[in-house]
């Protein structure tokens, strides 16, 4: 399982949530700079709210900008077919042992 913590590894997503703290408050949408507000309210019109993760990284926008271009490159470049981007973004974060992404991974 890569660099996963053993403690999250084979545990139930139900008791992953119980048993892990957010390390950084997410930012409320309406204190977030024009930018990360206008990103929040299209992920809210497609996916019903704003991005979990995103709202951790929109606490320093320069950090949320740059989160943002990643995923631009990504759909831009052409590289990847677009329904593949987000599944091998979480299996590289997964690989690189984010526990956040395997508790996404394992609800799904």
């Amino acid at each position: 399982m890569g660099n996963l913590s053993p403690s999250i590894v084979g545990t139930p997503a139900r008791e992953v949530k119980e048993a892990t703290a957010v390390r950084i408050e997410p930012v409320r949408p309406e204190e977030a700079d024009d930018y990360a507000r206008r990103v929040f309210k299209a992920q809210a019109e497609k996916w019903g709210a704003p991005l979990s993760n995103h709202l951790v990284h929109a606490r320093r926008p320069t950090i949320f900008r740059g989160v943002r271009a990643m995923w631009q490159g990504l759909d831009g470049s052409g590289l990847l077919d677009p329904r593949l981007v987000s599944p091998v973004n979480r299996r590289v974060a997964r690989h690189n042992g984010c526990e956040s992404v395997f508790f996404v991974i394992s609800r799904t």
